[in-house]
């Protein structure tokens, strides 16, 4: 089966093969892992970054904090999506990036506590809304677990190199919209991870 999201051009080449010359820096200046309190630090950012867009009001002290299992004050909604994402982000080796049911699994960690349904696709209709007008319709929710299952056999049989895969799944998915909250923080955490099968140092890089 081919599948086929986008038309490639001469920029999207061009930045491929700048990433994939930086990569090869990367390799042989033996900075794959960065030290221990850098690793730290970058993952307090990613983790506010990404919280910060859906609204969590928690610093990266505060993070640093729940980290190194301290107490924090703070609304407990926030507290919990910190915790889960943390959480999340101390296994993600442990997630498959091409495997729908490890991609659901991640939701329902990542979401635990904060939703009704963690880890299952909607079944309704969502939409997103800016203002007084609707930004996007999604898809109908009777669609989502097709559009999901030919989306990761794009990613696991797809020709594309995995730079690509990661920005078309991260485009993709955020159309579909496919659970009825998390989906930002989703798109974030397997573009991820899907760029760790590329190079392992981007566990490590500060990303939103």
């Amino acid at each position: 089966m081919v599948y086929k999201y986008y038309e490639g051009t001469p920029q999207i080449i061009n930045l491929s093969i700048e990433i994939g010359r930086l990569l090869g820096v990367v390799d042989t200046t033996h900075l794959r892992k960065p030290p221990t309190e850098l690793r730290k630090k970058n993952k307090v950012r990613t983790i506010r970054a990404s919280l910060a867009i859906e609204g969590n009001t928690l610093s990266e002290d505060q993070i640093t904090a729940i980290i190194d299992n301290k107490r924090v004050i703070g609304p407990a909604k926030d507290i919990t999506e910190v915790e889960n994402a943390i959480h999340v982000y101390d296994n993600l080796p442990n997630f498959d990036p091409f495997s729908k049911a490890s991609y659901l699994e991640a939701h329902r960690q990542l979401m635990a506590g904060l939703m009704d349904t963690p880890g299952q696709f909607r079944t309704g209709s969502v939409g997103v809304i800016q203002g007084n007008r609707i930004a996007h319709l999604a898809p109908p929710g009777w669609n989502v677990d097709n559009l999901m299952t030919n989306l990761f056999g794009y990613l696991e049989h797809g020709a594309d190199n995995l730079i690509i895969k990661s920005c078309v799944f991260h485009y993709e998915m955020e159309f579909i919209h496919p659970f009825l909250d998390g989906n930002g923080r989703m798109g974030r955490l397997w573009q991820t991870l899907i760029l760790m099968r590329a190079n392992p140092v981007f566990e490590y890089l500060w990303s939103v």
